[in-house]
């Protein structure tokens, strides 16, 4: 499997190269000859356990839910057809966000730090949907088929070496590659972001936000990196120019309507990834406390306040600053969250139950607070009880990496051995590593002997993944 790596890990990149038409290909023409929608949809889910296997990624339930739920939002009134999305959040303070072929949706924590407002960020989520949705992965390889073999390799190479972190190295690979193929690349490319950024606006602007925040984002960014030797991987992937901004600014200024510019739940998003990338959680508390001092009913810098303080073990000083927000917002799914955390860390179980059962029964479907009550019985040592939890989860997150370890290592704890190399094997296809994930299966098939019908579920699903990978090595050679 390890050889497929080089050629899924260009995919993402590839979706911002040659693409010349203007409008969105038909089943019939040469793109969709080349890759159809299904073969795009295998391939980005095949890239996407390869991206899980090899990058660090964020696991914070409140992060993935905000960039899930409001990505839907947006694909609510986009272009794209297929909304079978998945997504995956990466653990990067650099600005960066993707999309590759068959739905997949990336974005680096990064894009927190740097889009000041929620309409930035879904001006560059609006963005990546129009990728998507105009289906520029399959014109990009249609004009590709013209590029020689050796320049390709030489692209690839470039392209791979970057992906492992290579930095300067697999930009100078790029930069050597034949001059005329690379000028072609970036004349496809620059039309490729203008339908993008076009098609972006219409649904920022239907989605309810002001269209205004692209044009700001891209020109804050260009400022910020203008003389910068190396720029950060959105600049390298998304190129901005004086002229792209002032036709972006352009098209959003037609718009009467001004939209949303910001939310208060975006605003503590962004306050949970601060902390993350904050040196220590004491840096970050100092930052929060000037930000409250320069303006004291700023819920964000309270509540990141709370978050640091908590982080440090300042329970009392946390449970003092949380408090003002729950008087504020007694309903609140982020700053319940927040003491039910601070509950469970100074070990007040019963109060941290209490809130539970209550958010259970106003957001009987949200993500993080099942996924708090989860973590709630595991402390509380209801093992049984957060293994069905779990499972009743996995209806809804049946894709999500992160709730198959969880499933694992629960299964371990209450002596549900065939059902943890079960969720094992689940975990280990959704990071591109069948060969463990068929070990797994194969020790819960043997363990499972004596129960026909369970073995056959477990061989049966060993087949699905067989064939998975088989398809997956034929779409590559």
């Amino acid at each position: 499997m390890s050889l497929l790596r080089p050629t899924l890990l260009t995919l993402a990149c590839l979706l911002t190269t040659p693409g010349m038409a203007n409008n969105l290909p038909s089943l019939g023409d040469a793109s969709s000859a080349i890759v159809s929608p299904q073969q795009e949809h295998q391939l980005g889910r095949a890239w996407l356990s390869l991206v899980r296997g090899q990058v660090s990624q964020l696991d914070d339930p409140q992060l993935k839910d905000f960039v899930e739920t409001s990505v839907y939002r947006l694909s609510e009134t986009s272009q794209l057809q297929d909304r079978r999305l998945e997504f995956v959040l990466l653990n990067s303070p650099q600005i960066n966000a993707f999309a590759a072929p068959g739905g997949i949706v990336g974005v680096n924590g990064g894009l927190f730090l740097y889009a000041q407002t929620e309409a930035e960020y879904a001006s560059v989520m609006a963005h990546e949907l129009a990728h998507l949705s105009q289906r520029h992965f399959a014109r990009g390889l249609e004009a590709q088929q013209r590029m020689q073999i050796p320049v390709m390799a030489g692209l690839l190479a470039g392209i791979v070496a970057a992906a492992a972190g290579a930095g300067d190295l697999g930009i100078a690979a790029i930069a050597t590659t034949q001059a005329a193929a690379l000028q072609e690349q970036r004349r496809f490319s620059r039309q490729n972001e203008q339908e993008a950024d076009r098609i972006g606006l219409v649904n920022l602007e239907k989605a309810g936000f002001d269209p205004r925040a692209m044009p700001s984002m891209f020109e804050r960014l260009m400022r910020q990196y203008r003389y910068d030797r190396k720029p950060p991987e959105f600049l390298l992937t998304h190129p901005v120019s004086e002229s792209r901004i002032a036709d972006t600014r352009n098209r959003a200024e037609q718009y009467t309507a001004t939209g949303a510019t910001d939310s208060v739940r975006y605003q503590l998003m962004r306050a949970r990834v601060q902390l993350i990338y904050e040196e220590t959680p004491g840096i970050a508390a100092k930052r929060f406390r000037s930000m409250l001092d320069e303006n004291p009913n700023m819920e964000a810098a309270r509540y990141g306040l709370a978050i640091a303080q908590l982080k440090s073990g300042q329970y009392k000083q946390a449970r003092e600053s949380l408090q003002p927000l729950l008087n504020i917002s007694p309903n609140d799914v982020t700053y319940n969250l927040a003491q039910v955390e601070l509950d469970m860390a100074s070990n007040r179980l019963a109060d941290a139950q209490s809130r539970i059962t209550r958010l259970l029964t106003l957001y009987p479907s949200n993500y993080p607070v099942n996924q708090a009550h989860i973590d709630l019985l595991m402390k509380q040592v209801h093992t049984q009880e957060a293994e069905r939890a779990l499972d009743e989860m996995l209806k809804s997150r049946v894709k999500d990496p992160d709730v198959w370890y969880q499933v694992a290592e629960v299964r371990g704890l209450s002596g549900n051995t065939i059902g943890l190399h079960q969720a094992r094997g689940e975990f280990f296809a959704l990071v591109g590593d069948y060969k463990q994930a068929l070990e797994q299966l194969d020790f819960a098939k043997r363990r499972a002997s004596n129960n026909f019908q369970l073995a056959s579920r477990i061989d049966a699903r060993q087949r699905e993944l067989i064939e998975e990978q088989r398809i997956i090595e034929q779409m590559l050679r």
